[in-house]
Parts: C-alpha cells; structure tokens; sequence
C-alpha cells in the first residue's frame, strides 16, 4: 500500500454532520494529517462560495475541489481550473426540468439560479452545472430519459432523490488528477472519502476509497474500505485508520 499523500474529502453526508458542522475529533485528524504532511482537500458539488468557510476554518493549505470537479481552487480562492457547459445545452437542461416543474438549481462561474429561476439569457454566463432535486420515482425516470438523449453529460447524484449534471469528462477523480499533476504524486498515494454517485469515480479510481457508512448501496459496493457514518466521525476513524496508521 502506498503511503497516502492527499486525503480528499466530500462534504454532505461525508465530512459534515446532520447540523452541517465538523466535529472537533475530525477537526483533529485533519490537522495532524496536516503535521505528516498529507495534503487534506475538500472535494465537493458545492460550490467555492458555500465551502470556503469550512476550507478556512479547518485551516487547509492546499487545494479545493468544487462543483464536481467543474472548478478546481487553491485554498486561498485563486482559480487554477474551469471546466464549462455551453450555454445552449444548459438551456435545454433548464427546459427539461422546468416542463415538469421540477426543484432545480443551476451553477455558474458568478451566479446560483435557485427556485426554477433562469438568466434572459444563458450565453452571458460561465455554466458549472445543473441539479434536479426533490425527485419522485416518475420524476427520476422523466429526468434520467430526458438527459439519455442529450449528448455528452455527466450524471451523478449527491442524494438519492436528485440528479447533478456536469459536462462529460467533469467529475472529482478528474479533478484529483490534476491535483496529482500539480502535487507530483500519483492516483495510488491518493484516499478519497464520500458516499454519494457523485463521489463513485474518485472512490474508485484512487489507492484507497473509502464509502462512508451512510453511503449509497453503489459507493458501499466498489470501496476498499467502509467506515463510521458521519454522525460517527467515519471521515475522523478513516483518516486515524487508512492515513496516519493509528
């Protein structure tokens, strides 16, 4: 096994609580996975703005993975990677749940569209990605028919009653790669933490993946290992376990 060197961390469901907070204990196993050196990176479909806090308070030094992968920051908000979808696709996204009357949001580079809103028009923005949320059983087989006959997508979910839709090609193992190229390290030195769709490519594609014990049945399948839920501290007992070796 690889000595891990980056620890990457989804945060809804994963390293947040029920109450949206970092406990204490996990606080503690980031800040001396810190000591040893290890790169601690939040890796998240949020996007910079409704996680930087957590990054500053947490103290990270390195990189923050956002928006699935769609941009990638330093911790000190400097963008250094965006990826975009065009403004035309998003607009047939945006129809295709606004013909249902379906809870979406849309993400771009200097906005979030909540509530069914839309721009007048689509080209002015940088678009990230769009969400489908809310879904009964007949939404979620309208919305996965409707996206099936759209070229080039991404879909994943971040709960088991949404969809999140990102270019194709735009996911968080996509984006740890980059981070490996810039850190030159490998994919194998690399433990990812998550437990939602969105988190099934890095859990997958890295030298230890771990699936929270909340995780959807998918995660639970293809990880190396499962840990605590994260009302447990799983994130805290799989840094201590897999990272530090205690």
């Amino acid at each position: 096994m690889s000595k891990i060197k980056l620890i990457a961390l989804d945060m809804d469901g994963t390293l947040l609580n029920e109450l949206d907070e970092v406990t204490d204990y996990t606080k503690d196993m980031i800040k001396q996975a810190q000591r040893e050196g290890i790169h601690v990176v939040i890796s998240t479909g949020r996007p910079l703005a409704t996680c930087i806090s957590y990054v500053s308070d947490l103290e990270l030094s390195s990189y923050v993975i956002t928006s699935n992968g769609a941009e990638i920051y330093t911790a000190d908000e400097e963008l250094i990677e965006q990826h975009t979808m065009h403004p035309e696709k998003m607009e047939q996204l945006w129809h295709i749940g606004n013909n249902r009357g379906l809870t979406m949001w849309m993400l771009a580079s200097d906005a979030v569209f909540v509530q069914g809103r839309r721009p007048s028009d689509f080209s002015e923005h940088d678009w990230l990605k769009i969400g489908y949320d809310n879904l009964d059983e007949e939404d979620r087989l309208y919305v996965k028919e409707q996206l099936s006959r759209v070229q080039d997508l991404e879909v994943t979910n971040s709960t088991t009653t949404n969809f999140e839709v990102n270019e194709k090609g735009v996911n968080k193992a996509e984006g740890l790669r980059t981070l490996c190229k810039k850190l030159n390290i490998t994919m194998d030195e690399v433990m990812a933490v998550g437990d939602s769709l969105n988190d099934f490519k890095m859990i997958n594609e890295v030298g230890i993946g771990i699936a929270m014990g909340n995780a959807q049945e998918e995660i639970l399948e293809i990880a190396d290992y499962v840990t605590l839920t994260n009302r447990e501290d799983g994130v805290a007992e799989a840094i201590k376990k897999y990272a530090l070796g205690k």
